[in-house]
């Protein structure tokens, strides 16, 4: 009996490792076949052959794989392909990946600029602007993790101050739990708002050539203005074939079976 549970033991303990092995090297053949397929749209992108390096960056993605740098050239690509919605999407993904990049910055500026709509955003505040600001600083996974650290040091400075005798260590010990208590506050509730603003501020891209805005989800309602692709719209409200947007400017109306690619 105890040489069976001992067979049974080794049989899921190889099991175990033979299938964490076999996740491994997938991952690992999955990296390494994403980078040549990479490197090849690389050079195809470098050829001009900008179709044959849209469909090789667009292989990585079908296999998971996703990088600022991976959406940056689908977003030149497409660029140099005249497919305005296209590049501008692709260069939108890229800033919520790394929206400090100022290459990414640059070129979607330029895809912008193809758009046949000219809209000037509404001017931020201050508090506004030091909000986004804050909020780019690091992805909200990098905030929560700078959160938890603090939090395990603010845990381990409170005992520190609790089980020394040394009054000025104690003294030492209490300021500065204090002052990582207050960085954990500050970085719990930049990781809390930009979670919050993330869910709530829908955002996406028209794929529509043209398309009629409505102060209603009817069309007898008056007529706003005009849309065209390659707008970013913010995504407010839907009722059936109707989807209420708000433009950079503030302008919100209604769009009927509008084709529209969601960012987030």
């Amino acid at each position: 009996m105890k040489n069976k549970l001992t067979l049974y033991r080794y049989t899921r303990i190889l099991l175990f490792y033979g299938v964490g092995l076999f996740l491994n090297l997938s991952n690992l053949y999955s990296q390494e076949g994403a980078s040549s397929l990479f490197a090849e749209a690389n050079k195809a992108y470098n050829e001009a052959n900008y179709s044959d390096a849209v469909a090789r960056y667009k292989q990585i993605l079908a296999e998971g794989q996703h990088s600022a740098a991976l959406y940056y050239n689908l977003g030149n690509a497409f660029y140099r392909l005249n497919q305005v919605a296209e590049s501008i999407y692709f260069f939108e993904k890229a800033k919520q990946l790394d929206p400090e990049n100022q290459d990414i910055q640059v070129n979607s500026l330029f895809a912008q600029n193809m758009t046949i709509d000219a809209i000037e955003p509404l001017p931020r505040s201050q508090l506004a602007q030091l909000q986004i600001t804050l909020f780019d600083l690091f992805e909200l996974d990098r905030w929560a993790q700078i959160t938890l650290v603090l939090l395990w040091a603010f845990v381990f400075l409170f005992l520190g101050y609790l089980i020394t005798q040394n009054s000025s260590h104690k003294r030492n010990f209490f300021f500065l739990s204090i002052a990582v208590f207050l960085l954990f506050i500050g970085t719990f509730s930049i990781s809390y708002f930009k979670d919050r603003a993330a869910k709530q501020n829908k955002y996406a891209i028209l794929f529509s050539k043209q398309i009629d805005t409505w102060s209603e989800p009817n069309q007898q309602g008056d007529l706003l203005f005009l849309l065209h692709e390659g707008t970013k719209v913010q995504l407010l409200d839907s009722l059936s074939e109707w989807q209420k947007i708000r433009i950079a400017n503030g302008s919100e109306g209604w769009l009927k079976n509008a084709e529209l690619r969601k960012l987030n």
